[in-house]
């Protein structure tokens, strides 16, 4: 499942959408907005994407995780627009009938996405604003 939304992520909604009963694991990573970067007071970030080419590389995403992990039950859900600081703009969730499919899976998802993923991030601080490329 891919979705690519302006409006406020719910990890929760996410994960009994992906969770079954033949799950061991379900792991999530909810990436929040941060209000510092580099001793700059971050008041927001604004997310653009390439919303066809990101539907794409999302879902190629989950593709390299199936053969990778023979694993079917992937989500990930990235926000748009402006996002305040604490909110969520990214969610992804994997579920495996094992941990360590489960772990892996999701941080495979989150390095991927942020190598081919056509998503670009402003930080918008009290004085200024810069464009920022991927990072941790």
């Amino acid at each position: 499942m891919v979705e690519i939304t302006p409006n406020p992520l719910y990890p929760e909604q996410l994960i009994n959408k992906i969770r079954k009963n033949s799950h061991g694991a379900v792991v999530t990573f909810i990436g929040t907005v941060r209000g510092s970067s580099e001793d700059k007071k971050v008041l927001y970030l604004e997310y653009e994407a390439y919303e066809e080419m990101a539907q794409k590389k999302l879902q190629q995403i989950i593709d390299e995780i199936n053969q990778k992990w023979q694993l079917q039950d992937v989500a990930i859900s990235h926000r748009t627009g402006r996002v305040n600081v604490g909110e969520t703009a990214l969610v992804i969730v994997v579920a495996a009938p094992h941990r360590k499919q489960a772990f892996a899976a999701c941080e495979y998802a989150i390095d991927r996405l942020k190598q081919i993923a056509p998503f670009w991030k402003k930080e918008v601080y009290e004085k200024g604003e810069s464009w920022v490329e991927h990072s941790d």
